[in-house]
């Protein structure tokens, strides 16, 4: 590598981190609590920012949304754990709970809720009641490309779910999921 690229490349990396200390300040200002300093990307935070913490250390990417919606509550509606990292393209959508422990890796284009519509076959599909159940990821999880964590499920710590998986019911600490809907094919073993 010439001193050429080597500056490029320098210039650049010194743009990324002064974009995302500027990031940092402009959600810290609208409300989100972010403890210490976060890594972020092109982020999209539309709305109710006070309903969002984000602990140390985490790193959010590219083209991750995180959305919270539905009436006011006395806590945070999504928390992410310390040093979590989550990949471009993921989607964060509650109206109740989504917590992430820490340490985790989200892979790209992920879509995590807490919630669904009713089916009422008299209403209209926007016309229907929104059920919630808490979500929640322990600490250590790594979750693959393309997986869909729905509502009211609780992923165990050290699990592993792989890419283009849909997430419907509980998964145990250290088991690797994969599937639609995820199963548990294994579980991890330490020594």
């Amino acid at each position: 590598m010439d001193i050429i690229q080597f500056t490029l490349i320098k210039g650049k990396w010194l743009i990324d981190g002064l974009t995302s200390h500027w990031r940092n300040f402009y959600y810290r200002s609208l409300g989100v609590k972010l403890h210490g300093y976060i890594w972020m990307r092109e982020i999209e935070i539309p709305r109710n920012y006070s309903d969002i913490e984000i602990l140390s250390g985490c790193a959010i990417d590219r083209g991750v949304t995180i959305l919270c919606s539905g009436e006011n509550l006395t806590h945070p509606k999504i928390i992410i754990g310390a040093n979590t990292y989550i990949n471009r393209n993921t989607f964060l959508d509650a109206i109740e709970s989504i917590t992430i422990g820490k340490d985790c890796a989200i892979g790209p284009s992920c879509y995590i809720t807490d919630h669904d519509h009713g089916c009422d076959p008299s209403l209209p599909p926007l016309g229907q009641p929104m059920i919630s159940q808490p979500t929640i990821i322990g600490n250590y999880v790594w979750v693959g490309a393309n997986v869909t964590i729905l509502k009211g499920v609780q992923i165990g710590d050290r699990a592993i779910i792989g890419a283009g998986s849909v997430v419907t019911k509980d998964i145990p600490a250290g088991a690797i999921a994969v599937g639609v809907p995820a199963k548990v094919i294994k579980e991890r073993i330490y020594s």
